[in-house]
């Protein structure tokens, strides 16, 4: 399989719009340009529609905004104005979601002396807690955060931590065991190679069940390789380091771009940028987790005649159906691609799609149900730009349905019903719209079900954080 992977890889060539068959709606400003449009990143909701997040770098600005139905909704500012946070084309805060639970990090500027604040929604971004802080590291330096979600919903948070004065660059991982309200100490993912890592490049973390991947730019001696950091304890410890780049790219100035990958199975899939071959180009690599073999690496398109330059790679997937999106200039011109199979074993087909020319920046993808959700950084309007394409969803493998249900909701007599799909003892915790905690109780499922009172509860919205040994599920619901 890996072969044919690789011939494939190898025998794409330029193409033109639409050669997917992927049916693309028209492109959609998401605000006006005076919210900004840096380092945009999307995911979805429960319901499958998107949530998307930016930066503004002058005003040092998280925005924040989601699929309404019919719009994106008036963007919300996810930070107070006395927590200024790092924003930049190339880095910034980022985004991740499980159903309706959703988070976002971000870092507080100056960076040498602040730190790195996480923000939760319960009800698929329509409000958010009070910040979080994530890195507990004092006199360290903590830069970049790259946020996911373990099996549970719970969110792993990976970031840059540097010495006092900017040294030994490493990147670790702290874990979160109540949706974002707490975090554990941060663990190191970094320096399988025996070197720092580029301290000028952002990472990103991905997981699925036990299997948790902090991807990142080394550097050894000026040799800037992509690098997975791997647990296979859910990030409770990291072990055992994938040299997932091949093409020894010797720098010595900084080429502030880092990777992203999907865990697929048994296979990390990385996408990054290297100018090894004396151009940037994208590459995708391809990594066992089962045997830690690297396997190999191969230019994303190929080095085609006219093509300058690539950069910024963006990896999504559900199932084995998987999307890439990239920036290029070609033949004079600046191009956002996209490639997409709906069966990775088989790699890629020989052409991608061409979702927009002008000038643009950074871009991200996110694959759902059938759908494709893309957005970038529209240098020509100053704001952020969302394409959506839909394909068929023949061999996609499905999400499970939602576990959790409330009964009745609003809850008017204080009594709430509970209905979770498991065995055993459950813990509820309800907390209200900011993430304090209101109640907390463990009772015995009867049936899956089990009934809690809610005396003295006042009027408003809550959430119920159910847990039963592994497992997990959110749920809003009403006090009236």
């Amino acid at each position: 399989m890996q072969k044919i992977l690789r011939l494939l890889l190898i025998l794409i060539a330029h193409s033109s719009f639409a050669q997917s068959g992927i049916n693309w709606s028209p492109p959609l400003n998401i605000a006006a340009n005076s919210f900004g449009n840096q380092h945009p990143r999307v995911v979805v909701d429960a319901s499958g529609d998107p949530l998307v997040l930016w930066g503004h770098a002058s005003n040092k600005e998280a925005w924040f905004s989601r699929w309404n139905g019919t719009a994106f909704s008036t963007p919300l500012n996810l930070n107070a104005a006395a927590i200024p946070v790092f924003a930049a084309s190339w880095a910034g805060p980022d985004l991740a979601a499980k159903g309706d639970t959703v988070y976002v990090v971000y870092k507080h500027t100056p960076e040498d002396t602040n730190h790195i604040y996480l923000v939760h929604s319960y009800d698929g971004g329509v409000n958010f807690s009070a910040p979080k802080r994530v890195d507990f590291i004092d006199p360290f330096i903590s830069r970049f955060p790259a946020v996911s979600t373990d099996a549970a919903g719970n969110p792993l948070v990976a970031f840059m931590k540097f010495d006092p004065g900017f040294t030994n660059a490493r990147y670790v991982l702290v874990r979160s065991g109540d949706f974002g309200n707490s975090f554990t100490p941060d663990v190191p993912a970094s320096g399988f190679s025996g070197g720092y890592v580029c301290d000028c490049c952002p990472a990103t973390v991905v997981s699925s069940g036990d299997k948790v991947a902090t991807l990142y730019r080394d550097n050894l001696n000026n040799v800037r390789n992509m690098w997975a950091g791997i647990s296979t304890d859910g990030g409770v410890t990291f072990v055992e380091g994938i040299q997932m780049d091949e093409t020894n790219w010797v720098i010595n100035s900084c080429p502030s771009s880092g990777p992203d990958g999907v865990i697929i199975g048994d296979s990390l899939y990385t996408v990054f940028m290297s100018g090894a071959s004396g151009k940037a180009l994208c590459y995708v690599g391809k990594a066992s987790l089962e045997s830690m073999d690297a396997g190999t690496s191969t230019p994303l398109t190929g080095n085609f005649a006219g093509l300058a330059s690539q950069n910024f790679p963006r990896i999504a997937g559900d199932g084995a159906a998987v999307a890439v999106v990239w920036k290029q200039q070609s033949n004079n011109a600046a191009q956002l691609g996209l490639f997409f199979t709906d069966n990775i074993s088989g790699g890629f087909p020989p052409n991608y799609d061409t979702l927009s020319t002008g000038s643009f920046a950074n871009a991200d993808v996110y694959v759902h149900a059938g759908t494709i959700h893309v957005v970038w950084e529209n240098l020509s309007t100053g704001s952020v730009t969302y394409r959506k394409g839909t394909y068929s969803t023949t061999g996609v493998s499905e999400r499970p349905a939602k576990v959790l249900s409330l009964y009745p909701n609003p809850v008017v007599d204080n009594r709430l019903s509970v209905r979770f799909d498991q065995a055993g003892m459950v813990s509820c915790s309800v907390r209200n719209s900011i993430g304090q905690e209101v109640l907390n109780r463990v009772a015995a499922l009867e049936n899956g079900a089990l009934t809690l009172d809610l005396p003295g509860l006042p009027q408003g919205v809550y959430y119920l954080v159910a847990r039963s040994g592994d497992s997990a599920a959110v749920a809003k619901f009403i006090k009236q």
